[in-house]
């Protein structure tokens, strides 16, 4: 079986930009800097099982708005 490269190519970079897409809005709720969030995601990505396990530490990371609510109240 043949893999096309500039398809894998085309995969890598589509799964890259909706990872980035989804650890930025993830980040702005886990995270104080999203954008770095959302970076990481996307360089994480270029290998897509990495990409994955980052997505799973930020959906698993606990909120940064619940943590200072819970310390001021």
């Amino acid at each position: 079986m043949n893999i096309n490269a500039t398809l894998l190519g085309e995969f890598i970079a589509l799964f890259a930009l909706i990872m980035g897409t989804v650890c930025y809005y993830l980040g702005r709720r886990k995270t104080q800097i999203p954008v770095l969030a959302g970076m990481l995601g996307v360089v994480l990505s270029i290998i897509p099982p990495f990409g994955l396990v980052y997505l799973v530490v930020l959906v698993l990371k606990k909120d940064v708005g619940s943590t200072s609510a819970a310390v001021s109240g």
